[in-house]
């Protein structure tokens, strides 16, 4: 893998940060193109898009240092430490924080949040299958060691000098997992998107679907990240199985109400 692009001295451009910068662009470009094709102004969508990226990487980092409290309380220079600060986080944390923040930019616009939401599920799914290549050029959630004939051997020093990425040693392909898996729930989702639906369902269906994807593939992640139930489960596994309950939660209740169908 290359995490850096291009090198000369004080200039460095890293593979990860273009790739998260493409998947954002994708991921906002998709959802305005949605947007149009329900009568609402892209203009709109990309002006919410600068809000969330920033929730995103915010939110991101703050989860980052909650799932490694103890280390980070213990080593407080490390937050501010270069491998911190080009982290991208744990990416439940980013999730959250950009929902939040969209529910504040859609209220104060007097939109309707769930079928914003709906509309910007695909484009979700889309920027993870492109930010998840951008980890594996980084070299960062990285797998545990395997003797399946898939697994990816990563030499850089670069990599594991950022990251702590094992070297020479054949690993999962975590990173591949996953891109592989959301870009397959980008496809469902679009398909989703076409046909009628409850608002509300079809980002709902999203956060499940991608909470069983992430359950799983923990259980092959071998990156420090946190654990919690004395490491019974990791961070992202006690969320995805959060976001589950608080999914079907969710849908419940907006199928009691008087349901409002969309067919894009």
């Amino acid at each position: 893998m290359h995490p850096k692009i291009l090198d000369l001295g004080p200039l460095t451009i890293h593979t990860y940060g273009l790739m998260l910068a493409a998947a954002f662009i994708a991921g906002i470009w998709i959802t305005s193109r949605n947007a149009r094709k329900a009568g609402i102004s892209p203009d709109l969508i990309w002006n919410m898009g600068l809000i969330v990226i920033f929730a995103a990487l915010v939110g991101a980092k703050i989860l980052l240092l909650f799932s490694d409290f103890q280390y980070y309380s213990e080593n407080f220079r490390e937050i501010f430490s270069l491998s911190t600060l080009r982290s991208a986080g744990v990416y439940y944390g980013g999730l959250l924080f950009a929902m939040a923040a969209a529910a504040w930019f859609l209220a104060k616009k007097r939109l309707r949040f769930w079928n914003i939401a709906d509309l910007a599920a695909p484009g979700i799914a889309l920027g993870q299958a492109i930010g998840r290549l951008g980890c594996l050029s980084a070299g960062c959630c990285y797998g545990k060691p395997t003797q399946m004939p898939w697994g990816i051997t990563f030499t850089d020093l670069y990599a594991y000098d950022n990251v702590g990425v094992t070297l020479n040693t054949p690993l999962h392909p975590t990173q591949i997992y996953e891109s592989t898996g959301t870009f397959v729930l980008f496809l469902f989702l679009m398909w989703r998107l076409s046909k009628k639906h409850a608002a509300g369902q079809i980002i709902l269906e999203y956060l499940t679907l991608y909470a069983i994807l992430r359950f799983i593939i923990e259980f092959f992640r071998g990156d420090e990240r946190g654990f919690v139930l004395h490491g019974l489960l990791s961070t992202s596994q006690l969320i995805a199985i959060l976001t589950i309950l608080g999914s079907a939660v969710a849908y419940y209740f907006l199928t009691r109400r008087p349901r409002e169908v969309q067919q894009n």
